[in-house]
């Protein structure tokens, strides 16, 4: 008896992945460490200095990490409630924190208690953040006020009162020491000058505002709230340039990297979406486990650290790039070792030992082996073969019609069985790989299971789905015959026509053509 031969499996070309160098960039980091946290992570901020520590703000508590530590190196705890944004000076001598209690503390990063506290607001403030000068702290709360406070003094200079709801997100301009910009829950950003008495910009988002973001030249504003991330000319009165939607969820906070030349945000989907700033498209994106509240990335792209609201803190390094200058590649066997013997040709006297080859046979070819046609097509409609590996369904189908047990393999199936046929044909019918296999496959069902029309609404929901795939795969073709036909018109008019000579010979004010092809 012959030996079984498996189903041969047709290998079809698949589209590779675009890599660029942005994904190149990107995907330069380590495996994520990940550290648990108190309560959600709402703000990650690096220090501008070296050896750019970053303070993570979660529950009571801000946490100082090493950029290589798992374990926090300083800890500030003298809250009453919860902390919010803890924000860095220019210098990283200073640290600034919100609370739920309304104030606001100044920490020494070499100390532990507050050299300064600020109190002012009547509900819990989420912004803080310094201005340029490094000697004013702007601040937002849930009171529907933006402060702007004097360090020295630790008083207040001004309170603005023009936003009509929660104040969850600020920013200070790095070119002018007056301007701050704040977010709020009123759908509106705006726009402050330490120098006026009110907002000198409102701009309209039009959604909750959670996170601001000013392009180190200050003329730029990006906004995040609900799907949308929207950039802002500022110099041009807030003009908006580009809205981009590429999160399904709320976006929650953004980030520059150290060039300025891709924007991050970060979003409740669970990705983080990075942007060039020239085009304003999607270069790459990463995905994580649960949603996300804060990101930052430190001062060279060297570490990208990411809070989510389960209380994990994600931390990626960057790997270090390998100097080809200083280190000796190991050699390498030559070419003719792996090659060594493969041209040997035996000889009258020699012995030749083979060593057989034992194949390992897939579950439907085995079945098939033993002609059980229907559990063979049963073995190729489980899901992750369907979906993953549809051409090895095919497969089996177009090796049982070839031996003419594919009926009596369709035939006999209950209504959930006959449900999954059909699903899969009303899918695969229109790719053009399977298209000639499955028109035969759907054939035979229609054939068989036609008495049965009108038993089952599922079975019923699915003929009408492969009625319709199909009409609209027949009205696409004829769509195209139409165009080909448009195109063969035009070519026709293209062709070159024989060309005659004209003489033209006026006489008595008439002019006469006389054609001049003549037949010698």
């Amino acid at each position: 008896m012959a030996a079984y031969k498996p189903v041969v499996v047709q290998a079809y070309p698949k589209l590779g992945e675009r890599i660029t160098q942005d994904t190149l960039y990107w995907r330069g980091y380590k495996t994520p460490v990940q550290i648990k946290e108190f309560g959600a992570v709402n703000k990650i901020d690096f220090s501008p200095a070296p050896p750019y520590n970053y303070a993570v703000t979660a529950s009571s508590r801000i946490h100082i990490y090493g950029r290589y530590s798992q374990e926090p190196i300083k800890t500030f705890s003298r809250f009453r409630d919860a902390a919010y944004c803890a924000t860095y000076r220019d210098d990283g001598r200073l640290l600034a924190a919100g609370s739920e209690d309304g104030s606001i503390c100044l920490f020494d990063v070499s100390g532990k208690a507050p050299l300064r506290q600020f109190e002012g607001h009547t509900k819990p403030v989420h912004v803080v953040g310094f201005l340029s000068d490094k000697y004013r702290i702007f601040s937002g709360g849930d009171d529907y006020s933006s402060n702007l406070w004097d360090i020295p003094s630790a008083t207040e200079i001004i309170s603005y009162s023009e936003h009509t709801d929660y104040v969850r997100c600020g920013c200070a301009s790095k070119v002018n020491a007056d301007v701050f910009i704040t977010g709020s829950y009123d759908h509106t950003v705006k726009l402050f000058d330490a120098r006026t008495k009110s907002s000198v910009m409102t701009i309209e988002h039009g959604y909750p505002v959670e996170s601001v973001l000013l392009f180190p030249s200050g003329g730029l504003l990006v906004s995040a709230g609900g799907r949308y991330v929207k950039v802002w000319d500022v110099l041009k009165g807030g003009q908006l340039l580009v809205s981009l939607k590429n999160h399904h969820k709320t976006v929650t906070c953004l980030c520059l990297n150290s060039t300025g030349q891709r924007l991050l945000s970060g979003s409740l989907d669970r990705h983080v979406k990075i942007y060039s700033t020239t085009s304003y498209k999607v270069v790459h994106s990463f995905n994580y486990a649960t949603s996300i509240l804060s990101l930052a990335l430190s001062p060279e792209d060297e570490t990208l650290v990411v809070g989510m609201t389960n209380g994990v803190l994600n931390v990626k390094h960057r790997k270090p790039e390998e100097k080809s200058e200083n280190s000796q590649k190991k050699r390498q066997p030559a070419y003719r070792t792996y090659v060594k013997g493969r041209t040997y040709m035996p000889k009258q006297d020699d012995f030749c030992v083979s060593k057989p080859v034992k194949r390992v046979l897939r579950k439907y070819d085995k079945l098939l082996r033993s002609f059980q046609s229907s559990k063979a097509l049963d073995a190729v409609l489980e899901p992750p073969i369907m979906l993953h590996t549809p051409e090895v369904t095919v497969a089996v189908m177009q090796e049982l019609h070839r031996r003419g047990t594919l009926r009596s393999a369709l035939a006999g199936r209950d209504e959930k069985q006959v449900n999954l046929l059909l699903t899969f044909v009303a899918r695969r019918v229109i790719e053009p790989r399977f298209t000639s296999v499955l028109v035969t496959v759907a054939d035979m069902i229609t054939d068989i299971y036609h008495p049965v029309v009108g038993q089952s609404a599922v079975v019923d929901k699915q003929f009408l789905k492969l009625k319709e795939a199909i009409g609209k795969e027949i009205d696409y073709q004829e769509e195209l015959l139409e165009v080909l036909g448009m195109m063969d018109t035009l070519f026709a008019t293209f062709t070159k026509k024989t060309d005659t000579c004209l003489e033209e010979n006026q006489s008595n004010g008439v002019t006469e053509i006389i054609e001049t092809n003549r037949n010698y």
